[in-house]
């Protein structure tokens, strides 16, 4: 008799201790998310066709209330919902999207008490996930001290990275500003320069797909994150290092109870499609506040004098004639880069633009962010980071009609950063004044949630062909690696696709020399998403380049109706395609030392019969246009020299 009773308490013992599970799967039954509270831990794994993608991966985190990474379990209050919903967003890789979802929002206890939820919605191809945090008695604040949250890679994983920069590096200490160079199929276990990575952040999972870790939804309630490595396949949530920005504000979030963080989103795809054509950075966020005019009517390209003409070029003569070349391009805007304060000066600006709405040609103004936290010497300094200094220039620039300005030199990811962007992006709203950042962060869902948010840098970008010919002889390297990773999750501008051979303002064999060809330079103008190009053309690229390159460039889009992924492989090629008010745009580069062979299948792009224009290299790297006929078959066999590019349209 007694142990029959011992065999049954030891029996109730074990099923009071055992593990809760909720499983969400994605409404296809494709991809699953199981969260678990095993031996007091909050963990989620997800699945995919039933391959392992995440292996049980940390939930929770520590505050200066409480620690919430132990003694947890899961509640019964266990909630879930279908979403579906559609929204239109011109300036993304998908104007028109619709977002089918299961969520669930899953309660964690502490001590019979509800500490945490986390909410997690299940798409097709995409998990994303937020926590809730409730206050503790009285205490309706906290401080997040570290968070747990954890990416747990299966073994045989290779990664796909960015190192995250040290604090206050850099050209005039300005770093962290997302522009360090990729390491490609590299085991897990490092930590990058020992500050971990940079997001989005790219994993192979073995043979059996691919892994894209990011986060969306960051505003002035929360810093922007990171990933940090160095402890095998497990990769947490890094907070920004203590000594961004100068010092000055805390790396650790402050949240006021109940507060929600950030989304962090995982990618999984058998192949890469999912990867280049996911939506979520916009699907699980919302405006936070309405468009003060239609910013949609003022998209399109651009030109700036700076990137081939560099700092000498700042002058009112130089920048009336990139109008005017602005206008024989049928371009919008021009930028007007750092130094006008001081070579061109506030009245000439005026002059200028009155001079731009003759022509019919709108001006971008360059501002410096600082402020406090670098040495940056370019003005204008000391406008954007004060409120009082801020709306009364933007209220000048309202007066003489600029479209937009490019703010620089931000290179921190803290809490007090979050919110001097949020404030930019929100007076600039209130003057009809689109934004475009640069030396910055990532943006994170920013093109739904600012109305106004044009692109972001935060990328090694053009400028570096311009300071060195180690970047330009690393251009196509580069630029099959960006569709892949940076500029999945939001705009990229990079004010690239330079016609000149050299970076001069002459176009002389003098400085850095470009390595790729015209048509690669096509090619990138599409590969390279952001609803305001501001391309590398100069002047005298209606002179000295090939006129159906420059014809090309007078009419390339930059708003996309949808986006599709053909082929590729992160640092070695890509080939995808893009459509536009119903035309679609085949484009492909190459970086790999071999000419890289393809047949590709049209049939989802154009029909038999139909006439296209295939702009082509040959091995010389000498481009051509060619028109030809779609076949029966619709099928094409093309080939793509090393630094070489293929375009493909109607």
């Amino acid at each position: 008799m007694r142990k029959h009773l011992l065999f049954c308490w030891l029996m109730c013992m074990g099923l009071c201790m055992s593990a809760a599970e909720k499983k969400i799967s994605s409404p296809d039954g494709r991809l699953v998310v199981v969260v678990s509270d095993n031996d007091g831990k909050a963990t989620y794994s997800v699945t995919y066709d039933g391959e392992m993608f995440l292996d049980a991966s940390p939930l929770g985190m520590k505050t200066n209330m409480a620690d919430l990474t132990s003694g947890l379990t899961i509640g019964e209050e266990f909630k879930t919902s279908f979403v579906e919903s559609d929204y239109s967003l011109p300036n993304i890789k998908k104007n028109n999207v619709k977002y089918i979802a299961n969520r669930a929002v899953v309660p964690f206890l502490k001590d019979g008490k509800k500490v945490f939820d986390v909410e997690f919605s299940v798409a097709a191809n995409d998990v994303a996930f937020r926590y809730t945090v409730y206050p503790e008695g009285n205490t309706l604040c906290c401080v997040v001290e570290d968070e747990v949250t954890g990416f747990n890679m299966p073994e045989g994983t290779t990664t796909f990275l960015c190192p995250q920069s040290g604090p206050m590096g850099g050209f005039a200490r300005t770093s962290p500003s997302y522009e360090t160079p990729y390491t490609l199929d590299a085991a897990t276990g490092a930590n990058g320069w020992g500050e971990g990575y940079t997001f989005p952040c790219l994993f192979r999972n073995s043979d059996k797909g691919w892994i894209l870790v990011s986060e969306t939804g960051v505003d002035s309630y929360y810093c922007a994150s990171h990933l940090m490595g160095g402890n095998g396949n497990v990769y947490k949530i890094g907070f920004p290092n203590k000594g961004e920005f100068n010092g000055n504000g805390t790396s650790e979030p402050g949240m006021a109870l109940p507060g929600k963080t950030p989304w962090r989103t995982v990618t999984v795809g058998r192949t890469l499609a999912p990867i280049v054509e996911t939506t979520v950075p916009f699907d699980v966020v919302e405006p936070l506040y309405e468009a003060s005019k239609d910013y949609a009517s003022e998209y399109g390209c651009g030109t700036w004098s700076w990137i081939i003409a560099g700092d000498g070029s700042m002058t009112y003569n130089d920048q009336k004639r990139y109008i005017d070349f602005c206008a024989d391009m049928g371009y919008r805007t021009v930028l007007v880069d750092a130094l006008w304060d001081t070579q061109v000066g506030y009245d000439k600006i005026e002059e200028l633009a009155e001079y731009a709405r003759s022509k019919n040609v709108g001006l971008y103004l360059w501002y410096n962010s600082n402020g406090y936290w670098n040495d940056a010497p370019q003005g204008p300094r000391g406008k954007m980071d004060n409120t009082i200094k801020r709306r009364k220039e933007m209220q000048w620039m309202q007066k003489i009609g600029i479209k937009g300005i490019k703010v620089d030199f931000v290179g921190s990811d803290k809490q007090m950063a979050m919110k001097l962007y949020e404030d930019i992006l929100a007076d600039a709203n209130e003057y009809g004044i689109l934004v475009i950042f640069h030396g910055c962060t990532i943006p994170r869902g920013w093109e739904r949630m600012y109305p106004n948010y044009a692109a972001s840098e935060a990328v090694l970008a053009s400028e570096n062909m311009n300071f060195s010919q180690g970047s330009c002889d690393a251009e196509a390297f580069n630029a099959c690696i960006h569709p892949f990773v940076r500029n999945t999750i939001g705009s990229m501008d990079f004010g690239g696709s330079t016609l000149n051979k050299y970076y001069n303002a002459a176009n002389e064999p003098r400085g850095s020399h470009r390595v790729t060809s015209d048509v690669f330079a096509l090619a990138t103008a599409v590969l390279f998403q952001s609803p305001v190009q501001h391309f590398a053309m100069a002047p005298n690229n209606l002179a000295d380049a090939p006129v159906w390159a420059v014809d090309f460039m007078k009419n390339v889009p930059t708003t996309w109706e949808d986006v599709k992924f053909i082929d590729g492989y992160p640092g070695k090629y890509i080939v995808m395609a893009r459509k536009h008010a119903g035309k679609w745009y085949l484009v492909g580069i190459n970086a790999q030392d071999d000419t890289l062979k393809l047949k590709l299948d049209l049939s989802g792009f154009f029909k038999a019969g139909d006439m296209i224009s295939c702009y082509q290299d040959n091995n010389k790297l000498e481009g051509s246009l060619k028109q030809m006929k779609v076949n029966g078959k619709q099928q094409l066999s093309v080939t793509i020299p090393k630094n070489g590019g293929l375009v493909i349209t109607e």
